[in-house]
């Protein structure tokens, strides 16, 4: 994600901002109003489990459509096609394993947090410090990723040119995010949420009647007109393997992408955590379903935003803007409306980046206050007052990390920040969660060896992965696709290595367990009943 220090020609800053400030100033009212009811923990923690399923529906989408999925996905479609979509559906299909294996059970068994459902049957102390550290690992990548995009997004944007400029602005995101999360809480960060999410399907629905309007509401007429504009590649956007499959290893790379987004969306913390903010395990299942169909519906408005790109912009002038593929959305914006309609989608655009690092900062917040805090360092004596202390001065800490680590990253290749983060949840998380709820033998022993062991083999085998080192330089920008320039240390030949760290962290698990002695029946047993039937849930999260 290269962006270069220029403007979108046609654009106008000034109205960018002043749409941009109006979104903040509404929402920081709201989210000023709903902090006069968080008082407790749990209202800090899980908005006092007040949100209905089709609310907390609406606000997992807004966390969960990131700016990746509006720039990135629009853009990957212009230029790639029918593989770009391929992303699309990946983020999709990976709803169906958090709706089937974990949104019920988890409300059921936890309180706020993944470590809760983990230390349930398991020895508090080593469990709970694995699970937060698993937790702030995916946080921060996922942090970084976003807080970088937000640089490339103010040069491509609002034209400032400098890095400092640019610097600037990434730390008045973050302060923003910081104030949405000390004041609101979870209550305050999930209105953000609902209204970005709105804000975000409202503004993609109107851009994509707009093109469809362009070519007489005719799909057919779309495609053929994106295959027109694409010149001798073009009749290539409409079939498989434009990006993946020219060969053997670039359809293995797709696979463990594929694996790692499928099954990395259900252990993800900031989307586990918003299954406790509703009443019952029934909202809680709701909340997915409404989920998948706003996600569901985003993700074909996307099909038609990246085709309609292609064929009103084009993909040699969407590659050769500021920002490259991730123009695509601003650049259809400015031809369909003009500076008006592009003022708007940057708006939205950076709204969606400061409502999903307000999601994971509370998340990672929460984790480290009442898993490390509360009940490793003060052994589950806190009270409720002083642990909501300890996370907003968590809060504190890692927006401040976020803006640095924004700063340091600003310019660089960060996609494989955000693959990052979806391999360790998928690595580390999710082996650790369905072994928890569904395997009787599972102890404490399997779960720091699913967990550590995960974590250590995804972050080494990306380390040295061509997204780090060694991919070859690009003959129009001279400039590689890894992240660090001129060096090469790879010897992992895949961009995403959850092919490998998945089932590794699957066996860890295994293995760590059986060979230890450690079985408490009873405990698996209480888990099962709570987890399925629900009974004693409220009892075991009471504030």
């Amino acid at each position: 994600m290269t962006y270069l220090a220029a403007t979108v020609e046609g654009s106008n800053p000034a109205l960018n901002i002043t749409i941009f400030g109006v979104f903040v100033l509404i929402t920081l009212v709201i989210v000023f109003r709903a902090s006069r009811n968080s008082k407790t923990a749990s209202d800090y923690y899980a908005a006092g489990r007040a949100f209905t399923g089709p609310q907390n529906g609406i606000a997992i989408s807004g966390d969960y459509l990131s700016a990746a999925s509006f720039l990135g996905i629009a853009g990957a479609i212009a230029i790639n096609g029918y593989d770009g979509f391929l992303y699309s559906i990946g983020f999709l299909v990976a709803w169906l394993v958090a709706l089937l294996l974990v949104a019920e059970l988890l409300r059921n068994t936890g309180k706020f947090t993944m470590g809760d459902v983990l230390a349930f049957r398991m020895k508090q102390r080593p469990v709970r410090a694995a699970a937060a550290i698993s937790t702030l690992a995916v946080s921060f990548f996922y942090l970084l990723a976003q807080m970088s995009g937000a640089g490339g997004l103010v040069a491509l944007l609002l034209g400032i040119e400098s890095k400092t400029g640019q610097a600037l602005v990434i730390a008045i995101v973050g302060v923003i995010m910081i104030v949405y999360v000390l004041v609101g809480g979870m209550k305050g960060t999930t209105w953000v949420q609902i209204i970005k999410a709105t804000l975000l399907i409202i503004g993609a629905l109107v851009m994509t009647i707009w093109v469809l309007s362009k070519f007489g509401f005719n799909l057919s007429s779309l495609l053929q007109g994106a295959v027109d504009k694409g010149g001798k590649t073009g009749e290539a956007l409409l079939s498989p393997g434009k990006q993946y499959g020219l060969t053997g290893t670039t359809r293995l790379d797709f696979l463990s992408l594929g694996i790692a987004l499928v099954l990395g969306t259900a252990g993800l913390p900031h989307v586990l955590m918003r299954f406790y903010t509703v009443p019952t395990a029934r909202e809680a299942r709701r909340s997915v379903v409404w989920a998948i169909a706003l996600i569901g519906v985003f993700y074909l408005f996307t099909l038609v935003l990246g085709y309609g790109a292609g064929a009103l912009v084009g993909p040699k002038d969407i590659s050769a803007a500021p920002g490259g593929v991730n123009s695509a959305a601003p650049l259809l914006a400015k031809a369909l409306g003009g500076p008006v309609l592009l003022g708007l989608i940057a708006a939205v655009a950076f709204a969606t980046i400061l409502a999903v690092v307000a999601g994971l900062t509370i998340t990672a917040s929460a984790s480290f206050a009442h898993d490390v805090y509360a009940n490793v360092i003060k052994k589950g004596k806190s009270d409720s007052k002083s642990e909501v202390k300890v996370a907003r001065i968590t809060a504190v800490v890692i927006g401040a990390v976020a803006i640095l680590g924004g700063i340091l990253a600003n310019g660089q290749n960060v996609a494989f920040l955000v693959a990052l983060a979806f391999a360790v949840a998928a690595s580390a998380n999710l082996p650790t969660l369905l072994y928890s709820l569904f395997w009787k033998r599972f102890n404490t022993q399997g779960a720091l060896w699913s967990i550590y062991g995960g974590l250590i083999i995804t972050i080494v085998l990306i380390i040295f992965s061509p997204a780090v080192s060694g991919k070859p330089k690009s003959p129009t920008t001279g400039k590689s696709a890894s992240m660090l320039q001129n060096v090469d240390f790879h010897w992992f030949p895949l961009d995403n290595p959850g092919i490998v760290s998945i089932p590794l962290a699957f066996i860890l698990g295994w293995l760590g367990t059986v060979l230890s002695k450690e079985y408490n029946a009873k405990k698996y047993a209480e888990m099962e009943v709570r987890s399925l039937t629900g009974l004693g849930a409220e009892k075991a999260n009471p504030e």
